[in-house]
């Protein structure tokens, strides 16, 4: 037997106020209709949205943790509290971020492994996002030194045995000695290498594109800045337009008025904005804990007690309300950054990131104040408040 939902009473986040409202009918996880249906029909599992907006589901391609579970922590429960809480800020899907300790076991990488496509009663763990370990000492921000290490295919090697095809993003410095070669083993291996925690030349950075590298992981964050006689990795990636962009919409990781200038000149499809989120996602301001070290969660951002900024404890759905308001883009445009241009880079775009008949049933259903009413996975109402 069939698993239906119809939502009904919609308003499409891509159409005018003033058209007619709509409906979705989703059966076994995929939406098979879009047009106005009888709610009375015959349909016993309605979900009425009285006039809300429906949107795409979000996708988060890197968040470290959430809801007081972290990636690091290896266990099922901590997966599942980043994926009910990534759920209450219309988060369908996301990447598990994390790191990789060389010479140790990496239990933590196993389980996200192992645990990708599990029902977690949120949003879908689709894959691993790796910060590193082949990343510059000298920019590693909050990743810790034991996290990292010099380029090498038999450490990719290993780090490719243990998340069994399940690596979905890996963030890379492409100056250190050997990065291209792991660059071009992971384009082969389809996996998305990605520019970030680098000391890169501009020269460099472009050498990097060559090789491989087509996104960016917190654009701004971990990389030299904009010199008018150092250039550096920036103005190649503004100018690299096949490149991609991971941005932090918080107005504390990059200013308004620098996101401002950010989102015109990489423009609405190349960008993608992130939380880079920690536990405390969900949580109360105060004091957590992160690969071993104390950091303080105040305001949305998280920082170490030396001021070092590790993170955000922002919602997907708030960072689209800040990107909104520091950079007057409409909502139907934040949402396809947030919704299709992830799904394009992990190339899941025939089956997430937008809505059309034949699409996984990923949606979220937004009240006029932007915040999230319901979210809706592979069909099933996950949150609703």
């Amino acid at each position: 037997m069939k698993q239906e939902l119809l939502i009904a009473n919609c308003r499409l986040f891509d159409t005018a106020k003033d058209e007619p409202t709509t409906s979705i009918l989703i059966e076994d996880g995929a939406i098979t209709r879009i047009d106005r249906i009888d709610a009375a029909a015959g349909h016993d599992n309605v979900l009425d949205a009285e006039g809300r907006i429906l949107a795409p589901g979000l996708i988060d391609v890197h968040i470290q943790g959430a809801g007081g579970g972290d990636v690091l922590d290896a266990t099922p429960q901590a997966l599942k509290a980043i994926s009910r809480a990534c759920a209450r800020f219309g988060v369908t899907g996301f990447l598990a971020t994390t790191v990789f300790k060389p010479g140790r076991a990496n239990e933590h990488l196993a389980l996200a492994a192992e645990n990708v496509g599990s029902d977690f009663g949120g949003a879908s763990l689709l894959g691993i996002h790796l910060e590193g370990p082949f990343i510059s000492a000298e920019k590693r921000g909050m990743i810790q030194p034991n996290c990292i290490c010099p380029p090498s295919e038999q450490v990719l090697d290993e780090i490719m045995d243990i998340t069994k095809g399940q690596l979905a993003i890996m963030t890379i410095a492409p100056e250190l000695p050997g990065s291209p070669a792991v660059i071009r083993r992971l384009v082969d291996s389809k996996v998305v290498a990605s520019f970030g925690h680098s000391s890169a030349t501009y020269e460099q950075t472009l050498e990097g594109f060559d090789a491989g590298i087509s996104h960016v992981t917190h654009l701004f964050n971990a990389m030299p800045s904009i010199h008018h006689r150092a250039p550096g990795p920036l103005v190649a990636i503004f100018e690299t337009n096949h490149i991609t962009a991971q941005v932090i919409p918080d107005g504390v990781h990059i200013q308004p008025p620098v996101l401002r200038l950010t989102f015109k000149t990489l423009g609405p499809k190349r960008t993608i904005p992130i939380t880079d989120g920690m536990q405390a996602i969900g949580l109360p301001d105060g004091k957590y804990i992160y690969n071993g070290i104390e950091y303080e969660s105040k305001d949305g951002a998280a920082r170490y007690a030396d001021g070092t900024l590790i993170g955000t404890a922002l919602g997907l759905s708030q960072m689209l309300d800040r990107l909104m308001t520091f950079t007057d883009c409409p909502l139907n445009t934040a949402i396809r950054m947030a919704a299709e241009n992830p799904a394009k880079v992990l190339g899941l775009e025939d089956k997430k990131g937008s809505i059309a008949v034949g699409k996984d049933a990923d949606l979220v259903l937004l009240d006029t104040d932007r915040s999230v009413y319901a979210t809706i996975v592979a069909g099933k109402i996950v949150y609703k408040k």
